[in-house]
C-alpha cells in the first residue's frame, strides 16, 4: 500500500498528465486527502487500466478533503516550454484550491515555489504517496476526457483513443493531414508542418 501523506501538515499531492503529447493541453490535478485516508486500491495512474481510473475518479473526489484540476492549453505550451506550462498547471490547480495546503508534494524533480508554501519534489511519488496518486488519476482523466471531447471534431487524429500521444496513427493522421489548432507547434514531427482548415 502508498504511504498516506508525508508530513503531519494539511498537505496536497500534484501531478500532471500529457507532458510528452503532441496535441492539448497538459492537465495538473491537486489532492489533499485525510490524514486517516487508506486506499489500497490507488496507484500511479499509468500503471491502471482506463476502466479503474474512472471507478476511481469519484472515490477520490468523495473522500478528498479538496481537489482542483486546472489546464495549460497548445499556445501557452508553445510559448513558454512544456516544462514551464506543465508548473503552471500545477500553480493554477492551486490556486483554485478553498483550503490551502501547508505542504505541497510534486511528482517528479521540478517545481518552482508557490507563495513560500514549504514542498517536496518525489522522484516517481505517484508510486510511492496517495496523495499523488491520487493526483495522477484526476489528472489523467480530466484530460482524457477533454481529448475526447476535442477528438469528436478531429476525429481523423483519433484523440478518443491516443488522447493526443505520439502513436503511430496519430503521427501517420498529421503526416497525411497536417496539425490542427490543437497541435503544439513547438513539438517539431516533421520538416513541414502545414496547418489544416476548419
Amino acid at each position: 500500500m502508498l504511504k498516506i501523506q508525508l508530513t503531519s501538515l494539511l498537505e496536497a499531492g500534484i501531478d500532471e498528465a500529457g507532458r510528452g503529447c503532441l496535441a492539448g493541453p497538459v492537465t495538473a490535478a491537486v489532492v489533499i486527502l485525510p490524514q486517516n485516508a487508506k486506499f489500497h486500491f490507488i496507484n500511479d495512474s499509468k500503471l491502471l487500466t482506463e476502466k479503474q481510473r474512472y471507478k476511481l475518479r469519484p472515490i477520490i473526489e468523495n473522500e478528498a478533503i479538496e481537489f482542483q484540476v486546472a489546464h495549460v492549453f497548445q499556445e501557452e505550451i508553445d510559448r513558454i516550454n512544456i516544462l514551464n506550462a506543465s508548473i503552471k498547471a500545477m500553480h493554477h490547480a492551486i490556486e483554485k484550491l478553498k483550503k490551502k495546503p501547508e505542504y505541497i508534494v510534486v511528482d517528479g524533480n521540478k517545481f518552482h515555489p508557490y507563495k513560500k508554501i514549504p514542498f517536496k519534489c518525489i522522484v516517481k511519488g505517484d508510486s510511492k504517496y496517495q496523495n499523488i496518486a491520487a493526483a495522477s488519476i484526476l489528472a489523467k482523466t480530466y484530460r482524457d476526457d477533454y481529448m475526447k471531447m476535442i477528438g469528436a471534431d478531429f476525429p481523423k487524429y483519433k484523440w478518443g483513443k491516443n488522447k493526443g500521444y505520439p502513436t503511430s496513427d496519430h503521427k501517420k493522421a498529421i503526416e497525411n493531414f497536417g496539425v490542427s489548432i490543437h497541435h503544439r507547434n513547438s513539438f517539431k514531427l516533421f520538416n513541414q508542418q502545414l496547418k489544416i482548415k476548419i
